[in-house]
């Protein structure tokens, strides 16, 4: 009876949370750009936004997509820091911001994704397309493909550079959903936090390489980040700052110049921070619940939620958040490893924010004939 107590007590267990919904207006964040957006990370809700669905130019932002497909091809095993890519011609010869790569010569996949993620090089994204896709028109359709899977619907690409092309745009909202991807990858932070650093060529000669995200240096948190900078696009930067256990994406597209767009990433960066904060509603860390087995070689295992959640909300408010625990009191085994007992439902406002599978994490065999036996005569 005490165990079942226990489960009625989870089955219904309501957290006293501000509303994640009261987010910002325009009138209190007055940004001169074209669009703007305020993102939790952790939850990805928009705390502030200002037309962030508008099909707009993001110029170098592009890159992030490139970066993302770098990122997953490195944690696939594809490619090593030190795997050797050989340039082209046509990589070299690419305008605008660039580290000067030579052609025909090999540079490390290190270096090219550090002089992407760091100077927003255009002739180390084409190099990195040209190898992991051949060419770089082949590149750009999977990105288009990678976009749509992550729900990037107002977003489609043309080239990996954000260099000016017809039908090329991007909207806020989409570059703080890439953003939040990107951040996943430990890599990336390898070298998105690094302020100056260089790149030594096969030749001997060296590039100096500054990071574009003046934010890095000059903002509390700000590890992460990409500038985008064209006529057509105006200035523009998707950034991400965390304080405690706080992260926060801010995207801006469309300031008129490069003061303005950092000025008002802080100033949405800096609302974020001082309005609101994260607090969690179901952990990975512990046990969620005991779920009692019938006919196993154990009597009970521990189960546990398969993932975190947490919710944003607005500092000294008072909305409740449920969570309702949906599992049996008992299971027959057997029982595999990591197998759905059950899940966990996160609620807010009577609508289903979150559902979390619970799972027990070890194996419990069934009972044998004579463990049965055995069990009969222990009782007796």
């Amino acid at each position: 009876m005490k165990k079942l107590s226990v489960f009625l007590i989870l089955m219904a267990c309501t957290f006293l949370l501000s509303p994640a919904k009261c987010v910002a207006t325009e009138s209190e964040l007055m940004l001169s750009s074209k669009s703007g957006l305020l993102m939790d990370y952790a939850s990805g809700e928009v705390l502030f936004e200002k037309d962030s669905l508008e099909h707009l130019p993001v110029a170098s932002m592009v890159k992030m997509m490139t970066i993302l497909l770098a990122l997953e091809e490195y944690d696939l095993g594809n490619v090593t820091l030190d795997t050797k890519i050989s340039t082209t011609e046509n990589a070299s010869g690419m305008g605008g911001s660039q580290v000067f790569i030579d052609p025909y010569v090999e540079y490390s996949f290190g270096d090219l994704l550090k002089s992407v993620i760091m100077a927003s090089a255009n002739d180390a994204s084409v190099a990195l397309a040209e190898y992991f896709n051949g060419n770089e028109k082949s590149f750009v359709g999977r990105m288009n493909r990678r976009a749509k899977e992550l729900g990037m619907d107002n977003t489609n690409y043309v080239n990996c550079t954000g260099l000016p092309a017809p039908e090329q745009y991007s909207c806020a909202r989409d570059s703080a959903i890439l953003m939040r991807e990107i951040l996943k990858h430990d890599l990336y932070h390898n070298y998105s936090s690094i302020w100056m650093d260089s790149l030594t060529h096969p030749s001997g000669r060296q590039t100096e390489l500054v990071n574009t995200n003046k934010l890095i240096r000059y903002f509390e948190g700000c590890d992460g980040g990409k500038t985008g900078s064209t006529n057509e696009a105006g200035c523009c930067l998707t950034a991400s700052a965390k304080r405690g256990d706080m992260r926060l994406i801010s995207c801006i597209i469309g300031a008129e110049n490069s003061k303005t767009r950092f000025n008002e990433s802080s100033l949405l960066l800096n609302f974020g921070f001082a309005n609101f904060e994260n607090q969690f509603l179901v952990s990975t860390d512990s046990p969620i619940a005991t779920l009692s087995i019938k006919k196993g070689k154990k009597d009970e295992v521990e189960v546990y939620a398969n993932e975190n959640f947490s919710a944003v909300v607005k500092k000294g408010g008072d909305e409740k958040y449920e969570t309702i625990l949906k599992i049996p009191t008992s299971k027959k085994a057997p029982l595999k490893a990591n197998e759905k007992v059950g899940s966990v439902v996160v609620t807010k406002d009577g609508n289903i924010v979150k559902e979390i599978d619970i799972v027990a994490k070890e194996e419990v065999k069934r009972n044998s004939y004579f463990d049965h036996i055995g069990e009969i005569a222990n009782n007796w």
